[in-house]
């Protein structure tokens, strides 16, 4: 449920958009469920030779802007930050949350990620490449030893599919499978076509490729 005014319940960590009791996301799977959702990993091309053209300071404050960059844009689109890892942010975009239209909001994210990081003009101020997959997967909470620690977050095959296409999406592209354009109803028939083949997958994927 959305927060309102007066709710005592804290804004979530996920998205201050949503209260806490979110992560409880149906009375009926209290732990969790699986569920079809779309999945968006954002992450920095080439940040290791990056990080060895700046001094640490600088190069903190360059991933500090490009998380704040990232995370308003996906918030903005009901999605849920599922982990700032490295030089790379994931979201989950549940369709309780984001709605029906989840892979479209998704793909919507995916532009303006570009936008926002300079890519539309040609002069990005960080080297950006993205990566979006609708499948199922599992959604809900899971623990640590003894329950000492505890996350909300998407397990499953297609997180994996969505994690390969952020790692072979080049800087300022927006490589999205087959089954977040056909959900999405991305309504160009000018995108790239390609076919990949992703690291443990038997078959090849196809995918459509939105550049900035």
């Amino acid at each position: 449920m959305r927060l309102r005014w007066g709710d005592r319940m804290e804004k979530s960590a996920k998205n201050p958009r949503f209260c806490t009791g979110c992560y409880s996301f149906t009375s009926e799977f209290p732990g969790g469920a699986e569920i079809e959702l779309t999945m968006l990993f954002v992450d920095v091309r080439g940040s290791t030779t990056i990080a060895e053209n700046m001094n640490d300071t600088d190069f903190s404050n360059l991933m500090n802007r490009f998380y704040e960059a990232a995370i308003n844009v996906l918030v903005r689109e009901d999605a849920f930050i599922d982990k700032l890892v490295g030089d790379e942010v994931t979201a989950l975009f549940i369709p309780g949350y984001a709605g029906k239209e989840h892979a479209k909001r998704a793909v919507m994210a995916g532009k303006k990620l570009l936008e926002v990081t300079g890519h539309v003009r040609g002069q990005p101020w960080v080297p950006v490449g993205v990566g979006i997959h609708t499948g199922m997967a599992w959604v809900g909470s899971i623990a640590g030893a003894k329950g000492e620690a505890s996350d909300f977050t998407a397990l499953g095959d297609n997180v994996n599919v969505a994690a390969r296409l952020a790692s072979v999406a080049a800087q300022g592209e927006v490589v999205m499978s087959d089954a977040t354009y056909e959900a999405a109803k991305v309504d160009n028939d000018d995108l790239e076509i390609r076919k990949l083949e992703l690291k443990g997958k038997s078959e090849l994927i196809k995918v459509r490729v939105m550049k900035a």
